[in-house]
C-alpha cells in the first residue's frame, strides 16, 4: 500500500498562516479545503516543467498548474531568461517601455478582438478595468453577467440578489461583506445557454445595461449558435459584449475560444497563461469601444512594468512556435482516453468529458452519495500517488506520456478505492483528509 505523504511542515506553515493572514491564502482556490486537507501539499518549494517539489520534499505531478496562469511549464527556460535580462535592463523604468507596444501589437494579431489594448497585473481588475470601459463608453451602469469575473466591488454586488437556478447567492458560500449595497441591481446574471433568459433581462433594463460580460467556455464548448445569438442580442440593444478568457483562453486555441467559434465581442479579458507565471493581464477591444477609455481614469503605476510585458511577449511567442494547440491537443486527449480507461478498469461509473484543455472528472453516483465525499477521496489518493490535482486538469506543453501515465495509474487505483468505497458504504472510513468544500457556485461549466 502506497504511504501517504508526510505533509507535516505544510500544516505546520498554514497553521501560522491563519494567525497571520485573513483567510491563510491570497488566492481562495489556494486554500487547504480546496484539495484534501491533510494529505495534500500546501506549501510548494520548487517548481520545474510539469512537476512541483513542496516543502516537505514531495514531488508531485502537477495538473493544477497556478488555476491555469502556467502553460510552458514551471520555469520555463525561454520566458525566465527573457525576464532574467530585462530584470539586469530595469523592472521598471520612469518612462514608457517599447514593450508596451510590442505586446500590444502581437495581442492586436493574435485575438480577433484586438485592435487597441489596456494592461493590468491580472485577471480580476483586468474584468474591472473592463467593465469601467463599457460603463463610460456607452453612458449606462447595469452590467450582465455569466461566470466568475474576480472580487471586485462592482461584480461581488450580484450577492445582493440571487442566482437564477438555486435561489441563493450567484457565487454560493461568499456573502457580500464589504460591499457597498448601493451598487445592488447593478450587476444581474443570466444563466448560460438561455437566450431568452437574457432577451428578457434585456428587455426589463432598455437603455441601462451598459454591456454582457461572459465567460464563452470552461470546461465544454457553448452550444451551437448559442454566442452568436449572444451576440445579435447585445447589438440589438447596443450592449457591448464581452468575453472573459481569463481561464478559457490560450490552451483551446492562442487566438481564444472566439477564434474557435467564430464570434468576436467588443472586448476580451485576458490574463493568468498569456505571461506563463507572471503578473500580467489585459484588456483588448475595438477602436470603437476601447478609444473612449483615454478620457477615464484608469493608471497604474506597475500595470506595464517590463517583467510581465516581457514575459508574455515571450510566452504568446513561444506558444506559436512550439505549435502549442496541436500539442495540447494530443496531451489532452490522450489523458481523457487514458482516464476513461480507467474509469472501465475500476468499474466505476463515470467519465473523463469536455474540451482538450480542461477535461473533467463526471462521477455517475447512487442516489444519496455525497458527491463531496468521492471528490475528495479522488484528489486524496490522487495525492498519495504523487499526482496533485482536482477533478479537472490543466496541461502544459511541459507534461510528457510518462506524466500521462502516472497519472491513470494513480487514477486507476483512486477509482479503485471509490469503488470499493462505493460498494462497501465505506467512504468514510476511507477518508483521512477533511472533506474538500467548493469556494463558490460557477455558472459556465
Amino acid at each position: 500500500m502506497t504511504h501517504f505523504p508526510d505533509v507535516s511542515q505544510s500544516q505546520a506553515l498554514y497553521k501560522r498562516a491563519g494567525e497571520l493572514i485573513p483567510g491563510w491564502t491570497q488566492l481562495i482556490s489556494r486554500r487547504a479545503d480546496q484539495f484534501a486537507q491533510g494529505v495534500s501539499p500546501i506549501y510548494a518549494n520548487r517548481a520545474s516543467g510539469s512537476h512541483f517539489v513542496d516543502i516537505d520534499e514531495n514531488q508531485y505531478v502537477d495538473w493544477v498548474n497556478a488555476v491555469g496562469a502556467i502553460i510552458l511549464g514551471h520555469a520555463d527556460p525561454v520566458v525566465d531568461a527573457a525576464v532574467k535580462e530585462q530584470i539586469n535592463r530595469g523592472s521598471l523604468y520612469t518612462l514608457n517601455s517599447p514593450l508596451e507596444i510590442d505586446l500590444a501589437e502581437e495581442l492586436c494579431q493574435t485575438i480577433p478582438s484586438a485592435q487597441m489594448v489596456r494592461y493590468t497585473k491580472g485577471g480580476g481588475e483586468a474584468c474591472a478595468v473592463a467593465a469601467r470601459i463599457a460603463r463610460g463608453t456607452t453612458g449606462r451602469d447595469k452590467i450582465l453577467f455569466c461566470g466568475y469575473h474576480g472580487w471586485q466591488d462592482w461584480y461581488q454586488a450580484a450577492n445582493f440578489g440571487v442566482d437564477p437556478d438555486s435561489g441563493e447567492y450567484p457565487f454560493a458560500g461568499i456573502e457580500p461583506i464589504g460591499v457597498p449595497r448601493a451598487l445592488a441591481g447593478t450587476v444581474l446574471p443570466f444563466r448560460y445557454g438561455d437566450l431568452a433568459m437574457l432577451e428578457a433581462l434585456l428587455t426589463a433594463h432598455t437603455g441601462e445595461v451598459a454591456a454582457i460580460m461572459m465567460e464563452p467556455a470552461r470546461s465544454e464548448l457553448p452550444p451551437a449558435g448559442y454566442l452568436a445569438g449572444v451576440q445579435a442580442l447585445a447589438r440589438k440593444h447596443g450592449v457591448v459584449l464581452i468575453f472573459d478568457e481569463v481561464s478559457c483562453g490560450w490552451r483551446q486555441a492562442i487566438g481564444g475560444i472566439q477564434s474557435v467559434v467564430g464570434v468576436t465581442p467588443d472586448m476580451t479579458v485576458i490574463a493568468k497563461a498569456m505571461s506563463n507565471g507572471y503578473a500580467m493581464g489585459a484588456v483588448v477591444g475595438s477602436h470603437e469601444v476601447m478609444a473612449p477609455a483615454a478620457r477615464m481614469f484608469i493608471s497604474s503605476s506597475y500595470w506595464s512594468d517590463n517583467i510581465g510585458l516581457i514575459a508574455s511577449l515571450t510566452t504568446i511567442r513561444e506558444l506559436k512556435r512550439r505549435d502549442s494547440e496541436r500539442v495540447l491537443r494530443e496531451i489532452g486527449e490522450r489523458l481523457r482516453s487514458g482516464l476513461n480507461q480507467a474509469f472501465i478498469a475500476a468499474g466505476l461509473n463515470g467519465r473523463c468529458a469536455g474540451i482538450f484543455a480542461n477535461p473533467y472528472l463526471a462521477f455517475d453516483l447512487p442516489n444519496g452519495v455525497d458527491g463531496r465525499k468521492v471528490s475528495t477521496l479522488f484528489v486524496q489518493e490522487m495525492a498519495r500517488r504523487g499526482v496533485h490535482t482536482g477533478t479537472s486538469f490543466k496541461a502544459t506543453l511541459a507534461h510528457t506520456p510518462s506524466d500521462i501515465d502516472q497519472t491513470v495509474t494513480a487514477a486507476a487505483a483512486a477509482f479503485r478505492v471509490i469503488q470499493s468505497g462505493l460498494e462497501n458504504n465505506s467512504l468514510d472510513a476511507l477518508l483521512v483528509a477533511d472533506i474538500k468544500k467548493e469556494p463558490f457556485r460557477r455558472q459556465v461549466q
